[in-house]
């Protein structure tokens, strides 16, 4: 970890800084006798964006271990990991021990009480920038559409071409965080976008696509089908207890589709904490705001203009629920509200 003071960055780079001088900073802030470990909360950006960090200090470090702190349930993930042959482990198999520098990609440490537990040397991501969010080496561009774009910038700049196994991860991260560019992106999600493609493999990228729809997935779409309600032009769904946040993504980014419903929100219990996705398709408000001004008070909220994400402890709100059923109550009467 970094341990002098004067290396630690208040802030994110200023947007003047060139990617020449960040990719400088950024292999300065390891050395030869280093062992990294990378931490992320896994899906195809931040698992990309893992993988290519991992390559750009490849013989830099003595060694880079990826550890994961979710479950991976969704098999669209599960796919990716399989056809990849994605190296990384559970965080429940990390030995703090066994490394001197640490690493977050596509998330910031208050992101999750897992995440807080450690002192970051690196972290780079592309959410809404934190006060807290500092390290030898910080880079947070809150307006790109995928931390997996800075990762291609990162390769560039430092001249190195992607194989085709890491280019087809970075462009699937791009693809799935700014859902084919329907959410927020830049230019610069684009040209990295167009730069990947030629170095692409393809046929893995429909097979990771074409295994999204399962069984329990059906089941899933028959529960949220059956819990559906509509605030104003907003399509609302309680889901209960739910095995994984992503069975709520994926019902969130679903019925954001919906011709009458330009916002959609997805809420249900996990780990005794209530999750809410948010998803907006239309031009006023922001889902990113939104969640923060009506949570922000009570756990995490944050995200983007067309998406955004909260989790709340139960213990947080346990006051304001009367019963089971009290969770749904909550969230609608907050967006009712708000």
């Amino acid at each position: 970890m970094a341990d002098n003071k004067k290396d630690i960055m208040e802030h994110p780079f200023s947007k003047s800084v060139s990617l020449t001088e960040r990719v400088k900073k950024l292999m300065e802030s390891v050395t030869y006798e280093d062992t990294l470990a990378v931490l992320i909360n896994a899906d195809p950006d931040a698992m990309a964006s893992a993988m290519a960090l991992k390559r750009l200090f490849w013989r830099k470090v003595k060694k880079t271990n990826i550890y994961h702190i979710n479950i991976i349930n969704r098999s669209d993930n599960l796919a990716m990991i399989r056809l990849l042959k994605l190296d990384q482990k559970h965080i429940k198999n990390l030995d703090a021990s066994e490394f001197t520098k640490w690493a977050i990609v596509d998330s910031q440490p208050h992101h999750s009480e897992q995440f807080g537990k450690f002192k970051f040397d690196i972290i780079i991501d592309h959410h809404t920038v934190n006060q807290d969010s500092k390290g030898a080496f910080v880079d947070i561009r809150e307006e790109y559409g995928s931390t997996a774009t800075m990762f291609t910038e990162y390769l560039r700049a430092a001249g190195i071409k992607p194989s085709p196994k890491l280019a087809t991860a970075l462009f699937y991260g791009i693809k799935t965080d700014t859902d084919d560019f329907v959410r927020n992106s830049t230019p610069d999600d684009i040209d990295a976008f167009k730069y990947l493609y030629k170095f692409v493999n393809i046929n893995i990228i429909k097979k990771i696509e074409s295994s999204e729809m399962t069984r329990k997935t059906l089941n899933s779409f028959r529960t949220a089908i059956d819990n559906l309600a509509f605030i104003k032009d907003m399509s609302f769904i309680y889901m209960d207890k739910v095995d994984s946040p992503d069975t709520l993504v994926m019902m969130a980014d679903f019925f954001v589709k919906m011709a009458e419903s330009p916002w959609s929100v997805v809420s249900g219990i996990h780990n005794q904490k209530l999750i809410i996705i948010i998803r907006n398709a239309g031009f006023r408000l922001d889902a990113g705001k939104t969640a923060f001004r009506l949570f922000g008070g009570y756990g995490s909220a944050g995200g983007h203009r067309a998406a955004a994400r909260v989790e709340i402890p139960l213990k947080a709100i346990a006051h304001e629920i009367g019963d089971k059923a009290g969770y749904r109550e909550f969230v609608m009467k907050k967006f009712k509200k708000g």
